[in-house]
């Protein structure tokens, strides 16, 4: 539904551009601060790279760069009282799981405090999973040899959280607590008072604030008259229904496995760089699916259930932008690339930290939209 507001009835404290999981976790955060807040969002809350991702939370690891390691452990540690305070104000579940996950690498490379597992223990865990190699190199189930010896296998303390449902508890506990939302209003660009921001201008009408925060994941750039380097990185994925009961995440180096309490399990995941482009390729998931079998040979049994694309917000350096800009103001908080439903509870302390003027615990400079200049 698409929903505008009249700008010179209301006035708003600070406009978040973006309503998925960064901007209303963000637009929450600041309203409990007492800020009146409205976010503007080009289509409808939380459908474009929110809903799209598989929501893994993956807070440590060789995928994680350096520089945002301690943001994503710190905020993989605030994800159970953020999903809860969601599920509490929005009376929807958001499917948090806290089974963990198995990795099977050929590599080996696992991170520090990850548990090797023997091929007994791994059957004992996920007795589908077809494709292992015990740690003491061990032979394969019940005399069949592992598919590829050289694989070996881990279990991590992670979680995942099913983002469709954890967005649309989000609008709902973002409404609950005061926030205007606008959806079916793109941002063009932004109003300015001097040398400060002064609002936004969308391709429909005007709204005033005196705080601005891009939020609009891969369409950050888009927004004059500040360009920042933010491009959609395409991922395909496709959910089946009818498998296996997984109970673990499960990562290989060519598929993952996200299992949902609904049953469906999600399967994924491509990177591309196609443009704003969010078509499916039938190939692209024939493979998807080819390799998921693999490692699950059960699944053969299962039917898609849907399959679709979501566009990631990367940058060249594949760290997220977070800060002020040279517009006074005018905040930024985006190019999460794939660790976007991950980093939602911290991106929202430390942005909220900065926009009031408090002290933070974390250093954003690596974050800086500067780096780019």
């Amino acid at each position: 539904m698409t929903r505008t507001y009249n700008a010179r009835v209301k006035s708003w404290d600070i406009i978040v551009i973006g309503a998925g999981i960064v901007g209303l976790s963000l637009a929450i955060s600041l309203r409990k601060q007492g800020l009146r807040v409205l976010v503007v969002e080009r289509g409808e809350p939380g459908r474009e790279a929110s809903s799209a991702a598989a929501g893994m939370l993956v807070g440590s690891g060789t995928e994680i760069p350096s520089p945002l390691k301690a943001l994503a452990a710190e905020s993989a540690r605030l994800y159970p009282e953020f999903a809860h305070e969601i599920e509490d104000e929005s009376r929807l579940k958001v499917d948090l799981r806290k089974q963990g996950t198995i990795l099977l690498s050929a590599i080996g490379d696992f991170p520090s405090g990850a548990e090797m597992l023997s091929a007994d223990k791994l059957r004992s865990l996920e007795p589908s999973v077809a494709w292992f190699q015990s740690s003491d190199s061990s032979s394969g189930a019940r005399g069949r040899p592992p598919l590829q010896p050289q694989y070996r296998a881990c279990y991590l303390q992670e979680c995942s959280v099913d983002p469709r449902a954890l967005v649309a508890g989000a609008v709902k506990a973002a409404r609950h607590r005061g926030v205007d939302i606008s959806s079916g209003s793109e941002v063009e660009a932004l109003l300015n008072s001097g040398d400060r921001v002064n609002g936004v201008r969308t391709d429909k009408t005007s709204y005033s604030a005196g705080l601005v925060v891009n939020c609009a994941g891969a369409w950050a750039g888009c927004i004059a008259p500040q360009k920042f380097p933010v491009r959609p990185v395409k991922g395909q994925m496709v959910a089946v229904v009818g498998g296996p009961k997984l109970q673990h995440v499960i990562r290989a180096d060519e598929v993952y496995l996200v299992p949902r309490s609904d049953g469906r399990i999600v399967i994924g995941s491509t990177l591309e760089d196609a443009g704003y482009d969010k078509r499916t390729d039938v190939h692209t998931i024939q493979r998807l699916l080819h390799a998921a079998r693999e490692l699950v040979p059960a699944l053969a049994n299962a039917r898609v259930h849907e399959d679709w694309a979501g566009l990631r917000p990367g940058t060249s350096d594949n760290l997220p932008i977070l800060g002020e800009t040279s517009i006074p103001g005018y905040f930024v908080a985006s190019g999460h690339y794939r660790d976007g439903i991950l980093l939602a509870p911290v991106t929202a302390q430390v942005m909220t930290e900065l926009i009031l003027g408090k002290p933070s615990a974390f250093d954003l400079s690596s974050f800086s939209a500067a780096r780019f200049a």
